[in-house]
């Protein structure tokens, strides 16, 4: 049985939908069983936890034998890294006695020490404890989410993309499905220690290439909106973030900006272009609010 943590979530659901297209046995942790339909149609189990519930998450773990490990995202109107931090202890804590033979863990690009750098420094700090603890443990560090720009369509739609990164600047960008697929492969590989496995898309893409795959569905021009470095605080700010949140994701939207992190020399390179991701993300059903 393999345990998928935030398995309604983009990178969760792709990792589940893959081991279950391969007749696997999964269960789907979720805090809301309604989400999690499609899957428990698909044939998978679903269990409700929170993961700040440290004994109920174990028991959960119990019930499996391998994990797809992530440290969900804190609501950006909370001190995110006080959150996530506190997140990450729970989960390790949870490790503690669970039995599980093996944990494929997500994480990003970018992972690196230090405070108030968005997600880079907290998960860097799940990698740290993974390594300290006796399960065997393979990482994987995804990419810039090709579903980030998910909440972009509806400006899309009025012909704006709005960005905190130069027009022209390319970045590796990968999508969920990808991620699952790697996560799938190295859940049902060898019990051993591994990674850090770097994975992005077929290509490098820019902010430029997201407008121009949004123009291609949409049939309206979409342009680029850039936001200028001094005002990424309160950009975020006017977002919803918290100002100690808005800090952190400037500094670290800066890091990605200025390539200030590890990058890899031959990463994975998964299948679905920007383009592809894009004319699936326009035609899925819009729900109204």
């Amino acid at each position: 049985m393999f345990i998928v943590l935030g398995a309604t979530g983009h990178v969760g659901s792709a990792a589940a939908e893959a081991l279950l297209s391969q007749g696997a046995a999964v269960t789907a942790v979720t805090r809301d069983a309604e989400r999690a339909a499609s899957l428990a149609a698909l044939g998978a189990k679903v269990a409700v936890a929170d993961v700040h519930d440290v004994d109920g998450m174990r028991a959960v773990f119990r019930g499996g034998t391998r994990l797809f490990l992530l440290n969900p995202p804190a609501a950006p109107d909370t001190d995110t890294d006080r959150v996530e931090r506190e997140t990450i202890r729970c989960l390790l804590a949870a490790l503690d006695g669970s039995g599980l033979e093996k944990v494929v863990a997500e994480s990003t690009y970018g992972a690196q020490p230090g405070d108030r750098l968005g997600d880079l420094n907290t998960l860097h700090t799940l990698e740290r404890g993974l390594e300290s603890q006796p399960i065997p443990t393979s990482v994987i560090r995804a990419a810039y989410y090709m579903s980030n720009w998910d909440a972009m369509i509806g400006p899309a739609r009025d012909g704006v993309l709005p960005t905190m990164y130069p027009a022209d600047f390319a970045l590796p960008m990968v999508a969920p499905a990808d991620l699952g697929a790697v996560a799938a492969r190295l859940l049902t590989g060898p019990a051993v220690p591994s990674g850090p496995h770097y994975v992005e898309g077929p290509e490098r893409y820019s902010s430029a290439d997201v407008a121009a795959a949004f123009t291609r569905p949409l049939g309206v021009p979409v342009e680029p909106a850039v936001t200028p470095r001094e005002e990424w605080e309160a950009a975020y700010r006017k977002l919803g973030f918290s100002e100690a949140a808005a800090h952190s994701y400037a500094r670290m939207t800066a890091i990605t900006a200025d390539g200030d992190y590890d990058q890899p020399s031959d990463p994975i390179q998964g299948k679905v272009t920007l383009q592809a991701y894009i004319d699936d993300l326009v035609a899925r059903p819009r729900h109204p609010h």
